[in-house]
């Protein structure tokens, strides 16, 4: 490439154009170079701000890094965020700040280069199609830390990157930590069932059990995509939302203009899984449709059942990539019950460049150590997967 090369921060994402977005490798279903990943496309990201969620107001300012030829061709990007706080990232540094604020330093505002609201991992350093990667990638990179000392701000975070990503940011001297998932691997089973009978015989008949628990008092199990989701069927959900939200997180991060506007934009890569009893939906889970990865996101219920989580969040969900093929399901951040049924752990990874050298220091002795635990508990957790000894190994 001859092209002298910049970086540009833009502050919408909407005044990025959705064709030149679409041309970066998993942010359309036409790249060949990475699987589509939907959170990282131009309707889910513009959705996102237009909708009053991820904005200024909510301490979420857009600057997204777009790396552009002489000739103002978008050739690379990086969704980022000045966030005044740490919310809705789910990888947790708000011990980072009160010991960096109790020696006097300022930790926010902080770069947030993530998906916000949204534990699931997938491409940071986007390049456009048939491009060389790595280069274009460690530019992306090495610019990130140049935006955090012209701001003059404490550091930049990339959150749930991908394996073959997170070696392109330790050889541009970021710190490295390592998290936990659980997530279902397709082993090419036909169905269901197919999947129950790798599992060992008492897991088996407990999960059928389970399953059969969760539908009882007259309840069934409807799958809602594409034309099927309704403004109508987006009030029933937003209701079971901001439920079981505002239970747990004191005040849900999406509004209601959001499902709108993914509706009308994305609604072939969106599965409801919608629980009904008596002749209305009750509970239901929003999942996002990868190009290889089906997406579990967040759920809510009007109505408790026993089980009725378990069968609409994660049973529901294998039986879906299972129909289509798909190669495996993310169910969303925490949650060792996934285990049980049949959700193995998995590694995350996320980087983060602190430009104060103490701190740095500091944050990376704990990495180090963070680390092992996490490689220790995922080995402790692998042994006590449902699968028959020897089945399934855990995933790296």
């Amino acid at each position: 490439m001859t092209d002298n090369l910049t970086i540009r921060v833009e502050r919408s994402f909407t005044a990025i154009s959705p064709e030149s977005w679409s041309r970066l490798s998993g942010a359309s279903k036409g790249g060949t170079t990475i699987a589509y990943n939907p959170f990282v496309s131009h309707a889910f990201l513009s959705s996102l701000e237009e909708s009053g969620s991820a904005t200024a107001e909510t301490g979420w300012l857009g600057h997204h890094l777009l790396l552009e030829t002489d000739r103002g061709d978008l050739i690379g990007g990086l969704p980022g965020y000045l966030k005044s706080h740490s919310q809705g990232e789910y990888v947790f540094d708000h011990g980072w700040a009160d010991a960096f604020e109790r020696a006097g330093g300022r930790y926010y505002p902080k770069l947030q280069c993530s998906i916000p609201f949204t534990p699931a991992t997938g491409p940071r350093l986007l390049v456009a199609e048939g491009l060389q990667r790595l280069p274009i990638q460690s530019a992306i990179a090495e610019s990130l830390k140049e935006v955090v000392r012209r701001l003059g701000i404490s550091s930049a975070h990339v959150t749930f990157v991908p394996d073959e990503e997170i070696g392109v940011f330790e050889m541009d001297g970021y710190l490295h930590r390592t998290d936990q998932q659980f997530h279902f691997i397709n082993d090419g089973y036909a169905n269901h069932e197919e999947f129950l009978e790798t599992l060992a015989s008492r897991k088996r008949k407990a999960l059928r059990k389970e399953r059969r628990a969760a539908l009882e008092n007259g309840i069934s199990i409807d799958w809602l995509t594409g034309s099927d989701l309704t403004e109508r069927i987006w009030d029933q959900f937003f209701k079971f939302y901001m439920d079981t939200g505002g239970r747990k997180w004191g005040r849900p991060y999406l509004t209601r203009k959001f499902y709108s506007l993914i509706g009308e934009r994305m609604a072939d890569d969106i599965l409801l899984v919608m629980a009904k009893r008596d002749g209305r939906y009750v509970a239901g889970a929003i999942n996002f449709i990868g190009g290889e990865t089906l997406y579990g996101r967040h759920w809510g219920c009007i109505e408790d059942h026993p089980f009725l989580h378990f069968e609409v969040c994660y049973h529901q969900a294998i039986d879906f990539a299972l129909s289509k093929g798909l190669k495996r399901v993310e169910a969303g951040a925490q949650g060792e019950h996934k285990l049980a049924r049949g959700y193995l752990p998995v590694t995350t990874h996320s980087a983060h460049y602190v430009a104060h050298a103490g701190l740095r220091r500091a944050i990376g002795d704990y990495l180090a150590r963070e680390r092992a635990d996490v490689e220790q508990m995922g080995e402790l957790l692998a042994e006590h997967s449902p699968f028959r000894k020897g089945e399934r190994q855990q995933e790296d």
